[in-house]
């Protein structure tokens, strides 16, 4: 086994990485330099808007936009209001879906303008009392949701990941075209939690950047990115148990892409020079926020941790995956990188506007994200460093499951020894085994494989 610098070491050479940690200039706009919630009221015929912008992307309505500055009363007319989001737009998913509201020119220099045309309004998506979530997406339906979003772009924020800014806001909503009978009832205003989110041209610009690569034109993360950067981005989106990201890691990378999304989520801001910096954001899906997964059961062994915990096995997934992508100096680097920047993490869950469950549950994504990256032997856990071996169902090799097993598989300690094989949990983190493939003994039951293919001595 080679060797490998302790932690604690790797924390004092941080400053060596491959790349600084980028800390993202302040934003030009007023309105991110603090927050504190900020009151908003918004009237606009939202009945009309929510039946024909679900299904044309340009359709908006014109409305009214309000807001106190300094004491004052400032009333905005003729503001446009459009539908945003992909997933949020149906109607399966949110009753009042996330909203994007146009200023006029002649509003662009106000508090709320400056340094932008435009709002994004991160909205309660509906009226759930519970934390039910919505069957498709798994997505958190009622106002604890925004605050709970919010709360994520300021804790990556406060450990240099690059993301978007985001305030917490509480909105009173008019509609003009109230229909009677409605729950909730439209004939007075609708007050809900809501957050403002930057413009992502705005964030761009703040983190240097002189234009977007889109879609079509990006290339991969290996081309693109610094490892640095890349390596930040993997291991943020795994604190924050957020798996609605999507980034083709190199050419031919399948990974949950493909090739009409090598980038999901996530937004390439490239600076004059050539270099792009990566810039996550939309995290209403995610674990931190929405509580859990409701798919994880059918793509994850909860056995792999003896706590069974739902949390620890999604964040340990995306963390263990991390060994696939990085070299080992890479690894450590922003193991350390993060471990930092702790304190910094914990004071943010601390001072953030949460709800109380919202405060545990993103205690525990952050406890078992720290638990599983601090300490070498947490983080070098035992996989399958030998890629293509096979998957048996006893001792006496019958197959369980057709395919080799990939390189970095993450396995648990051996709870049997038979000859050269041992009985293991699986943990799924390269996705060899998700829907559509089917291999349920993967999920349900441990599984034996050759016991010389496994090694914590991994990347080497």
């Amino acid at each position: 086994m080679s060797a490998r610098l302790p932690i604690a070491m790797v924390l004092a050479l941080s400053a060596l990485a491959t790349s600084p940690t980028p800390a993202g200039a302040q934003s030009s706009s007023p309105l991110f330099s603090t927050y504190d919630v900020l009151p908003l009221k918004l009237e606009a015929p939202f009945n009309d808007l929510f039946a024909r912008a679900r299904t044309n992307d340009e359709y908006g309505v014109t409305g009214k936009l309000s807001y106190t500055d300094d004491g004052r009363e400032v009333v905005v007319e003729g503001v446009k209001l459009t539908l945003r989001g992909n997933t949020s737009r149906r109607e399966a998913e949110c009753a009042f879906p996330k909203l994007k509201v146009q200023l006029p020119a002649n509003a662009a220099a106000g508090p709320l303008g400056a340094g932008g045309t435009s709002l994004k309004l991160g909205t309660h998506c509906g009226e759930a009392a519970d934390d039910k979530l919505t069957v498709k997406y798994g997505r958190l339906p009622n106002e604890r949701s925004p605050l709970r979003e919010a709360f994520v772009y300021r804790l990556l924020e406060s450990i240099g990941v690059p993301t978007l800014k985001a305030r917490p806001a509480r909105v009173s909503y008019v509609y003009t075209d109230a229909r009677a009978g409605q729950t909730p009832p439209q004939d007075q205003p609708i007050v809900r939690h809501a957050f403002v989110l930057e413009d992502t041209d705005d964030a761009v610009k703040r983190f240097g950047g002189v234009r977007e690569v889109g879609e079509k034109e990006f290339s991969d993360a290996q081309s693109a990115f610094q490892a640095a950067d890349t390596a930040r981005l993997a291991f943020a989106e795994a604190m924050i148990g957020n798996y609605d990201w999507c980034l083709r890691m190199k050419p031919g990378d399948t990974f949950r892409c493909n090739a009409e999304h090598p980038l999901w989520n996530v937004v390439s801001a490239v600076a004059a020079d050539g270099k792009a910096t990566p810039i996550i954001y939309d995290f209403d899906v995610s674990g931190i926020v929405a509580g859990k997964h409701p798919w994880l059961e059918t793509h994850f062994n909860e056995n792999f941790v003896s706590s069974r915990s739902p949390i620890e096995v999604a964040v340990l997934a995306q963390v263990q995956r991390t060994r696939a992508l990085f070299p080992k100096a890479q690894l450590d680097a922003t193991r350390a990188e993060f471990v930092k920047r702790k304190a910094n993490a914990y004071e943010t869950l601390h001072d953030g506007a949460l709800d109380p469950a919202g405060k545990r549950q993103a205690q525990s994504y952050l406890d078992a994200f720290f638990a599983a990256i601090e300490s070498d032997g947490a983080f070098y856990r035992p996989v399958v460093a030998t890629g293509g071996g096979t998957l048996y169902a006893n001792e006496n090799r019958a197959v369980a499951c057709t395919g080799p097993i990939p390189a970095g598989t993450p396995v648990s300690d051996p709870m049997q020894t038979k000859g050269d094989l041992v009985q293991v949990v699986i943990l799924d983190a390269l996705w060899k085994w998700t829907p559509p493939a089917k291999c349920a003994v993967v999920k349900d039951q441990p599984v034996w494989i050759e016991a010389a293919s496994i090694s914590r001595d991994f990347p080497r």
